[in-house]
């Protein structure tokens, strides 16, 4: 795919990319895929799937209580639990405003971890990694932003993420899908967003603007961004996903470069709707 060579201008020492159809066929690939990225915030996908899968299992329940008085797992998932973005300030009541929280991840790991007597990182990869072969990807670091990955193991992610085998189809589609409808608030980077829809872990695009995903990007995308210089996101009408992995920390160089890049690949793909 010739719109990949694109992020040779990013000014990153290190970027990979790769596009992934909804089959599983890897559409493009360009940059080493085996070199192992910090994820940052793309950490809360991974952490959400295991979330999911201990859901399903019993260990935690969606609406059983967890972090504020008023709070549960689902509050946590969809960032309206109210803990403020990087400690346990709580700053909202829960489901009352959209507030994006890396705190509310590590709240989540360690219930899990309560649940499961598993420490969450062992139980992340255990849950997900390991199912998925992806053999360099670890939680080296906090629950909503300290996991490592190289592309090639996100291309295993991203593939599963389109058809699911660790999770019922149900439960992805209720995860990708808006919780806690018609809540306002800041998506990291790019400003308020009336609505900042949210699934359950991942961010959803609907018709926000600005926004780091394409003008071309259907509504459902979902996905999520890293201060990294890292992203994923999944668009399931156009049956297509785009991995991107740079070690350029996230600023206005990724708001400016990262929605045409991925224009450019929903228009080299056209052909596939």
């Amino acid at each position: 795919m010739k719109s990949l060579a694109m992020i040779d201008t990013w000014s990153a020492e290190h970027a990979a990319v790769a596009v992934i159809a909804a089959d599983g066929t890897v559409l493009g690939t360009y940059g080493p895929m085996e070199h192992v990225f910090a994820l940052a915030s793309v950490t809360k996908p991974l952490v959400a799937y295991a979330a999911l899968i201990a859901i399903e299992e019993g260990a935690v329940e969606l609406d059983q209580p967890a972090g504020p008085p008023g709070a549960t797992i689902r509050h946590l998932l969809a960032h309206t639990s109210g803990l403020a973005f990087d400690d346990h300030q709580t700053v909202a009541a829960p489901g009352t405003r959209r507030v994006y929280s890396s705190a509310g991840f590590e709240v989540l790991a360690d219930e899990i971890e309560k649940a499961s007597g598993i420490a969450f990182p062992q139980y992340l990869k255990e849950a997900v990694f390991e199912p998925l072969g992806m053999a360099t990807a670890a939680l080296t670091g906090p629950a909503g932003s300290g996991a490592q990955a190289s592309c090639a193991d996100l291309i295993r992610f991203a593939t599963e993420l389109q058809a699911p085998t660790l999770v019922a189809a149900e439960t992805l589609a209720e995860a990708t899908g808006v919780a806690f409808p018609g809540l306002d608030g800041v998506l990291p980077g790019f400003g308020n967003q009336r609505p900042n829809d949210w699934g359950l872990g991942f961010e959803i695009r609907s018709r926000k603007c600005p926004h780091w995903t394409g003008n071309g990007n259907s509504p459902a995308t979902y996905g999520h961004f890293g201060a990294a210089g890292t992203f994923l996101w999944v668009d399931p009408d156009r049956r297509l996903a785009a991995v991107a992995l740079t070690d350029r920390p996230f600023d206005q160089w990724a708001t400016e470069v990262w929605p045409p890049f991925t224009d450019a690949i929903l228009a080299e793909t056209s052909d596939r709707r």
